[in-house]
């Protein structure tokens, strides 16, 4: 048998152990000993990830949520928006009465383990054969454009949540959420028509026009942002990548995190597992890749996250 076989037999059984070994901690353990079903739950009595981590920053907007302008101020800075908060507020107010009006969330819970997959668009995934692990996880989020068909072995089947910014959006099915990473205000009025009657404008590359599935829409919060952007890579870069930024609000919605697809290939080059990054100097352009992919290994290291770098 081929090393590549073997390696994914071991992945797979050791996995299954694992969710046997849930089972048996979620019964074994009283209720009130542990805040989650897992082996392992996300600590708050851990200095150096009580450091970063603020549960009380909302990862999503939602009708209730009051933005402060100071924070509308920061985000307002990443691509020169032009709007005033005013136009920001009523443009929210505005999406909410299409959208539901707080995103759909499974909250934690001593007899459950919610599991998230957070899967990246880095080459490293090539021929990783991460495939059915990523199926595995209750929480499958991807990035962006990040391809599935013709990958499947690479980066599995399923996808539960997918986030993007305007400029990258793709068609979704039913069942998977749209979470939009807006930069200005023209992502949200563009999520509220597109949803509706249809977008008319455009954006510094065209955009499509119309999306489905209005009932699983999620909108990351700027206040978040800001604070993925200050705490966790302390102020390095000019804002923080849409996949960090994926990986952070998994931190926030799971128990156990799992995270496939991040870093630079075997080259050193930040190519996508579905094409070669045609210019090298970009690097990982306005986003601090370096500071981004050390703070994961870090994480990884303290057992707050599982780091499958790729074969």
């Amino acid at each position: 048998m081929k090393a590549k076989g073997k390696a994914l037999i071991v992945l797979v059984c050791v996995n299954t152990i694992c969710v046997l070994w849930r089972g048996y901690m979620s019964f074994s353990l009283p209720q009130d000993e542990n805040p989650c079903a897992c082996e392992r739950c996300l600590s708050e009595d851990d200095p150096w990830f009580m450091k970063r981590f603020n549960k009380s920053v909302e990862p999503f907007l939602s009708a209730n949520y009051n933005l402060s302008e100071d924070a509308f101020n920061w985000w307002k800075r990443l691509q020169l928006e032009k709007g005033n908060f005013s136009i920001f507020r009523e443009t929210v107010a505005r999406l909410f009465l299409t959208v539901p009006p707080s995103p759909e969330v499974l909250e934690s819970s001593p007899d459950r383990c919610r599991t998230c997959a957070v899967v990246g668009n880095s080459g490293n995934l090539r021929k990783s054969h991460y495939g059915p692990l990523i199926d595995f996880h209750d929480v499958i989020i991807r990035m962006n454009a990040g391809r599935i068909k013709g990958y499947e072995v690479d980066v599995g089947t399923r996808t539960t949540h997918r986030v993007m910014y305007l400029e990258n959006s793709v068609d979704l099915d039913n069942t998977t959420h749209l979470v939009l990473a807006p930069f200005k205000i023209l992502d949200l009025e563009w999520l509220t028509k597109a949803l509706t009657t249809g977008f008319k404008g455009r954006s510094y590359t065209p955009v499509k026009s119309k999306i489905k599935s209005k009932d699983l829409v999620m909108v990351l919060n700027p206040a978040f942002m800001r604070y993925v952007h200050d705490m966790w890579l302390e102020k390095q870069g000019y804002y923080p990548s849409t996949g960090f930024m994926a990986l952070v609000f998994a931190l926030h919605m799971c128990d156990m995190v799992s995270v496939f697809g991040y870093g630079a290939d075997s080259d050193g080059n930040w190519s996508h597992y579905w094409e070669e990054l045609m210019d090298k100097k970009l690097k990982t352009g306005p986003h601090p890749g370096d500071t981004e992919y050390r703070m994961i290994q870090e994480l990884d290291e303290q057992q707050k996250l599982k780091f499958y770098t790729g074969f």
